[in-house]
């Protein structure tokens, strides 16, 4: 996997170094010897990931960071502090400055490319989800969070490990109205996994008895839990564990002994990137519906309801085959809005679309083509039952007045409608709407307020 790697030291030996050990592995490296050159190299031409020095002079890593994060621009952009600092007040300072990972010098070139992996892995999809979601909202960013120390209310926790004091540490990074579950088998673990919905799920890689990186990726591997953050709690001696979780999938790695700050620091990065990824899905799936649904009445569009009709013809199963096709028209209408003005119209063609949504099957499909205009596509119909169908949408329209702002407080409309049956499963969608156009406009010359069914 190549990227694009901002590595920023002061030291040019350190930055010559980490340059050759990227170059080699085919990393596209760019280089900044003070904190001031990398926001600006960050600015201008974005790289992928960072590589941060913590002491420089003027500006520190952990300045440096914060600006990072604290920028819509770039507050996602995967930050890896890699420092001669080894307290540990120091790295949680780092994970609480927005660092994705604090690596200790000298780093262990396997430890330094798993996590640059898996850090890319992270950033390739958020990026995905940011380009297509940001053409219909302005985009927000994980740091939108007022206050951060939310995304640790609330949650519901698995904790899969042994040592019931580390369970205790973990449960204690959650406020009370979280809920953690503590397991010690990774097949249960597995099955309340499955049937639970967490927010996050810790796994010691010291668990007897199983495969604690079997777990890890099961967990990756099944649907329910692709997207569910994993923190492994491992060994300070076992740099390998880690390097083969990270490739798993794995999010995060907390290091024994165990510290409370530090490990809520990288709990609260991982809710972080759960909740920006949860709500840019929630918005491209809402982005998705708004281009298939009109947007005043809530039916489908012109635009679904022709895809829906092409895929009945491509590959129509025995009920789809006796296709009718209701095709309803609202009398007059011009003259309503000319009377009343557009807002009455609104709420007109409102009702209409929630009257129709009742008379509808749930097989069936109601949609508006545009105007006052709508089709109802019904599957496994006959002429007999699409009729009526089609005169029970007409009497229920024309036999109760439609609520609205009219000095009488309500109005009264009626709908012509015009019926087409699939002649044969060689007919055309094209050609079946046509037919129903047709009998429609037969309706309204026929005095309106009527059903015509298409010969």
């Amino acid at each position: 996997m190549s990227a694009r790697v901002l590595v920023v030291d002061d030291i040019p030996v350190n930055v010559r170094l980490l340059e050759a050990k990227l170059s080699a592995e085919y990393y596209d490296v760019i280089t900044a010897n003070s904190g001031a050159e990398a926001l600006e190299i960050i600015k201008s031409e974005p790289p992928d990931i960072v590589l941060l020095d913590v002491m420089m002079p003027e500006m520190d890593g952990f300045e440096v960071c914060r600006r990072i994060k604290a920028d819509p621009a770039t507050a996602l952009l995967p930050v890896i502090m890699v420092t001669a600092l080894n307290e540990q007040s120091d790295r949680v300072t780092g994970l609480e400055a927005g660092a994705d990972d604090f690596l200790t010098k000298p780093v262990r070139d396997l430890a330094l490319f798993a996590r640059l992996r898996s850090l890319l892995r992270v950033k390739m999809l958020l990026d995905e989800l940011r380009l297509r979601e940001e053409t219909s909202r302005q985009m927000n960013t994980l740091r939108d969070v007022e206050n951060r120390d939310d995304l640790l209310h609330g949650q519901r926790v698995l904790f899969v490990g042994e040592e019931s004091t580390e369970g205790d540490l973990i449960a204690s990074i959650f406020d009370d109205s979280s809920h953690v579950d503590k397991l010690s088998d990774s097949r249960e673990a597995m099955k309340k996994a499955l049937e639970q919905s967490y927010d996050i799920v810790f796994v010691s890689l010291s668990l007897s008895g199983s495969d604690p990186l079997r777990l890890c990726s099961q967990l990756r591997s099944h649907t329910e839990t692709r997207h569910t953050p994993i923190l492994v709690i491992v060994d300070n001696c076992e740099p390998e564990q880690v390097t083969k979780a990270l490739d798993l999938g794995v999010s995060d790695y907390i290091m024994r002994p165990l510290d409370f700050s530090e490990a809520r620091a990288r709990a609260l990065t991982q809710s972080s990137y759960r909740r920006y990824h949860e709500e840019m899905r929630s918005a491209l799936e809402k982005s998705v519906d708004m281009a298939f649904t009109d947007g005043l009445t809530g039916l489908y569009n012109r635009r679904y309801v022709t895809r829906h009709l092409a895929g009945l013809a491509k590959d129509p199963s025995a009920e789809d085959r006796n296709i009718a096709l209701i095709m309803v028209d609202i009398d007059h209408f011009k003259k309503v809005n000319d009377s009343y003005g557009h807002d009455v119209g609104d709420e007109v063609l409102k009702e209409i679309s929630a009257r129709l949504q009742l008379v509808v099957r749930g097989q069936d499909l109601a949609s508006r083509l545009g105007g006052e205009e709508f089709l109802i596509v019904m599957t496994n119909a006959t002429q007999e039952n699409a009729q009526s169908v089609a005169e029970r949408i007409r009497d229920d329209i024309a036999s109760v007045p439609i609520k609205a702002a009219t000095p009488e407080g309500t109005i009264t409309v009626t709908v012509s409608v015009g019926v087409a049956m699939r002649e044969s499963t060689s007919e055309l969608p094209d050609r079946q709407l046509k037919r129903a156009d047709e009998a429609l406009y037969e309706a309204k010359r026929g005095g309106r307020d009527c059903v015509v069914i298409a010969a």
